[in-house]
């Protein structure tokens, strides 16, 4: 208990010491094959869509089959402007895609890659 007190106490910083000059890596080449500034803040919003864990229940009976915004509600026992207020946010950032017949929306994932990195990051997680 102690250790964690001192541990909050003084933060661990991530420096070099004074006397790193940095290893031999060639930095332009790597800040010339880094994402651009737009790319950036898409892939941010990308994975601020995945820290809420209502979106990544949808998407996770998304993976299942196409829902509609009823089915969904069941699923995850909320009501329907709430899963379709979320809904609208991972349409916004194409993570999911919707079908409309007569009055009722049938949503499912906007593509492949979304199963794939659903399932990649899950088998991180898993993997200790």
């Amino acid at each position: 208990m102690e250790q964690l007190e001192k541990a909050v106490e003084q933060p661990l910083l991530e420096e070099c010491e004074a006397s790193c000059h940095g290893t031999e890596a060639d930095l332009r080449t790597i800040r010339a094959q880094m994402l651009d500034e737009p790319s950036i803040a898409e892939m941010a919003e990308w994975f601020k869509a995945l820290g809420d864990p209502t979106r990544v229940k949808l998407i996770g009976a998304l993976l299942q089959q196409e829902l509609c915004v009823h089915d969904l509600s069941v699923l995850l026992e909320m009501g329907q402007s709430a899963v379709s207020h979320q809904l609208r946010y991972l349409r916004n950032v194409r993570m999911v895609k919707r079908r409309k017949v007569g009055k009722t929306v049938y949503y499912s994932l906007d593509d492949a890659h979304i199963a794939e990195i659903f399932h990649v990051t899950y088998e991180h997680l898993k993997h200790k």
